[in-house]
Parts: structure tokens; sequence; C-alpha cells
């Protein structure tokens, strides 16, 4: 959790406010910490985190992220996949055997959408 409030997600040590404005940030982030919390675990319960946290080292077989990463990750996915959604298109006009592979994370993509 700590590790989530500082460099790990949302920067608090950076912000160098003080008194009643750290207080009312604290706020703010306990509620958003929550809410990318709670969609993590709904992502994971679906079963489509592979799709958020990839495994970054070798020889790993089980993923390292917490439900926290899991859901700010995965709104910031689904939001990187809807705006290129035209170019990616056009993409798959060049390569159009990578299609399957893109229709599934399309649906990974929708699934994410319904824990939010």
């Amino acid at each position: 959790m700590f590790r989530d409030f500082k460099s790990g997600g949302y920067n608090l040590e950076e912000t160098n406010v003080s008194r009643q404005r750290l207080i009312s940030l604290i706020l703010l982030i306990s509620l958003a910490y929550t809410a990318a919390t709670i969609s993590g675990q709904k992502i994971k319960r679906i079963g489509v985190q592979k799709y958020v946290g990839r495994i970054k080292e070798s020889g790993r077989n089980v993923r390292r992220h917490s439900s926290f990463y899991i859901g700010l990750y995965g709104s910031n996915w689904v939001n990187f996949i809807e705006e290129t959604s035209e170019l990616v298109a056009q993409l798959l006009i060049l390569s159009p055997n990578k299609l399957p592979c893109y229709q599934q994370g399309q649906r990974a993509m929708r699934l994410i959408l319904s824990a939010f």
C-alpha cells in the first residue's frame, strides 16, 4: 500500500503540499486507491489480468502485481486501446494474420470495462 501512494502509483511525496491540503489529498487518494483496488480485484476474478499485468521477469509463472496495480493500469490500458483503435485498424489491414489476437484483446477489453 505504501509504495502505491508513492512512486508506484500516485506520487504523493512529489506533491510537496502540507497541512490541510495534504489531508484533503490523502482523502482523495484513499478514495481513488479503493476504487482502483476494487476494480483490480474484479479484473482478477474475471481472469483477464494477463493483459494488464504482463510478467516482466523471465522464469516466473505467477504475476506479482497487486490488485491496485491491475485496477489502475487496467483503466489506462482500456483508454489507450480506445484512443488508438483507428491506427490499429489500419495496421490490421497490413497484417490480417494478427486479427485473431486483436479480437482476443478486444474481448478482454470489454471484460475489463465491465469491472469498472
